[in-house]
């Protein structure tokens, strides 16, 4: 129909409709999706039980408030003083809160709020960023490569730099980094945040994958969010996105959150009240089990030995198929390899994905997270020898299809 535009399917959702083509459906057993953007949702060692009951009460039937029930605003207050503001003078309170069915809602009212600027952002990252960036016509996005050379990581003091010298009003990136599992952490992590503050620009720090630390195969101190470094929470340039979809493994519940400033809260609900509305009351309800704190450390803890074991693994068996690392990825669930040295057509990451349908197997080409709005840069994507395998799924899972891939490249040598 002429009233719309054409929108093409990004990143996962685009791997998947490719699979789909050639027979994938989802859990279907008979695959392994190393694609996949979410972790394994059920039992795993160490972890509680899985809630599985939510109950409803008369008060759910009706609207809730837009910025979230007040409850679980709270709770997300206390969870990030507990873990990231103990001592300080400065302490979050639900003002500083705001709830969103997922975090790309929350990214977007972000967007939203958000007044003209120029906006930095990174490749590779996040590939929803570049519709972000897109849609919001007051931003004007700012490119800052990350290259492999360099182990995907920049800098504090080329950072400022480049603030400084681009005039960014504001920097968007994933800490831990998808698709990289790079993380900026310790004094590195606070030098960002006195650069925000000293330069007044605004960090929106996506920290989706915030529990998921690892060193040298095993369980990593974490978990890291720039929280952690603000002086003043009211104050402070620092704006947090997170939920329960990632260190929590709910991601079919669709709850994030928004901890900022109060003045930016209150613009986040003014942008959500035309975007959504706000969230269910129900599953708010039920994420305030989620948080509480013997439960919500016992489940982070589980998270990063049982993924920790499953990082050794893959990693461990990518690179005796030949594909090469950067730097050891050290925290999300996923690897970002080199696959340029393979043999074609694996030597590319579309070429890869296309060859690992054929054994059952989903990958995503590296170039879909190199982020660029209106298709600015034109040439071959510097990403396109790379493939973000995922360890997301259960072990026994991921194990088969990191041996059918084996095969592949076997055959194909």
């Amino acid at each position: 129909m002429q009233a719309f535009r054409q929108l093409p399917f990004m990143g996962v959702i685009r791997v998947n409709n490719e699979a789909a083509k050639v027979g994938y459906r989802m859990g279907d057993p008979a695959w392994s999706n190393l694609g996949q953007g979410q972790p394994e949702v059920g039992e795993i060692t160490g972890a509680p039980a899985r809630l599985s009951q939510i109950n409803l009460e008369p008060s759910d039937h009706a609207y809730g408030p837009v910025e979230g029930l007040p409850e679980l605003r709270e709770a997300v207050a206390a969870h990030y003083n507990r873990l990231f503001r103990k001592g300080k003078a400065s302490q979050y309170s639900a003002d500083n809160v705001a709830i969103a069915a997922g975090g790309r809602l929350a990214l977007s009212r972000i967007g939203a709020a958000l007044d003209n600027m120029r906006l930095g952002y990174f490749t590779p990252d996040y590939t929803a960023y570049e519709d972000l960036l897109v849609t919001f016509h007051r931003l004007n996005p700012s490119w800052i490569e990350l290259s492999p050379q360099n182990g995907f990581t920049i800098d504090p003091e080329q950072l400022e730099a480049r603030v400084q010298r681009d005039g960014l009003g504001a920097l968007l990136i994933s800490n831990p980094c998808n698709p990289t599992g790079v993380v900026v952490q310790g004094e590195e992590l606070n030098r960002w945040v006195q650069m925000a503050r000293r330069r007044n620009c605004t960090l929106l720090m996506d920290e989706f994958y915030s529990h998921y630390i690892f060193e040298g195969g095993k369980p990593g101190a974490g978990p890291v969010s720039a929280a952690a470094y603000v002086e003043d929470v009211n104050k402070d340039p620092v704006i947090i996105v997170d939920g329960l979809t990632k260190c929590y493994r709910y991601p079919g519940w669709r709850v994030g959150w928004v901890v900022a400033p109060r003045e930016v809260i209150q613009a986040l609900t003014a942008a959500g009240s035309f975007l959504d509305g706000g969230p269910g009351r129900p599953i708010q309800r039920a994420a305030m089990q989620v948080l509480e704190p013997k439960r919500a450390d016992q489940e982070t803890a589980a998270v990063r030995t049982v993924f920790a074991e499953k990082q050794q693994l893959t990693v461990s068996k990518l690179k005796e198929l030949g594909v090469t690392f950067p730097g050891t990825p050290r925290s999300t669930f996923y690897a970002f390899g080199d696959v340029s040295k393979l043999p074609a057509p694996l030597n590319t990451g579309e070429g890869f994905m296309r060859e690992a349908f054929k054994h059952q197997v989903l990958t995503v080409p590296g170039e879909y997270f190199d982020v660029n709005p209106h298709r600015s840069r034109t040439g071959v994507s510097p990403l396109q020898g790379f493939v973000r395998f995922s360890f997301g799924p259960p072990r026994a899972n991921l194990a088969a299809g990191l041996e059918r891939l084996g095969e592949m490249v076997r055959k194909l040598r």
